[in-house]
């Protein structure tokens, strides 16, 4: 068995942009059990991430925002082992204005909504789920001309609160104190969840740091009932 390298250090760890709302919360919670190892996060649409671990860049461990990319990633020998699901995420449509959500997604039909932000679905998971959703609405023809793109759910969710009539984010999102003030079913409501495969995000430690007890560290204190509490705090569901 190959020992690990017992030093203090830093974790680079790659992070799918909706997990920006809780991360601040989970590395504080891990650096007051391991004060020698430093966190750092880098926040991404994942395929972006993902793009850049295959053009070298030094990350220690990626934390996804579906299964697919890290399972891609083990497949071509990028990771040490198949992914774990931390968190199942969840869509929720959002506005900083009050609709009339009892349409349901039938809202985004109406003429005074003319722009719908969205992230988009090739490089980030939340976008294709929000992708699948109008689809098996029936709505995604008839509404992309109303589209405005994101490159990560989180910026998405910036460009609702800045310039956008209403938006696809991350369900997480409205339970961070920056959003606290929006209220559900006022100025937003969760997309059923039937319309869209769930959301299941995967962490896989990179090949390159396999042996740094510090990455193993964050790897399973992310798995952990401790961190689970958090993300639970944050509208994430537990595998």
């Amino acid at each position: 068995m190959t020992a690990l390298v017992l030093q203090a250090g830093s974790v680079c760890v790659a992070t799918a942009a909706n997990v920006s709302y809780a991360i601040g919360e989970l590395v504080r919670a891990f650096e007051q059990v391991h004060p020698d190892t430093k966190v750092q996060i880098t926040l991404g649409g994942t395929g972006k991430l993902v793009a850049q671990i295959r053009h070298g860049a030094p990350y220690d461990l990626l934390m996804a925002a579906d299964m697919a990319y890290p399972q891609a990633l083990y497949r071509d020998g990028l990771a040490t082992a198949l992914p774990r699901v931390y968190a199942r995420g969840a869509l929720a449509l959002f506005s900083t204005k009050e609709w009339d959500f009892s349409a349901g997604l039938g809202l985004l039909e109406s003429p005074a909504i003319e722009s719908i932000a969205i992230a988009n679905p090739k490089t980030a998971p939340y976008g294709k789920a929000s992708f699948d959703a109008l689809q098996t609405a029936g709505l995604l023809r008839k509404l992309k001309p109303k589209f405005v793109y994101g490159e990560s759910i989180s910026q998405t969710a910036a460009h609702t609160v800045s310039a956008a009539d209403i938006g696809f984010v991350a369900r997480s999102s409205l339970y961070s104190p920056q959003m606290a003030q929006y209220r559900e079913g006022r100025q937003w409501i969760a997309v059923d969840t039937s319309l869209y495969d769930p959301i299941d995000q995967g962490i896989v430690i990179l090949t390159s740091a396999k042996n740094s007890a510090g990455v193993k560290a964050w790897y399973d204190f992310m798995l952990s009932a401790e961190a689970g509490r958090i993300l639970q705090h944050y509208g994430y569901a537990l595998p």
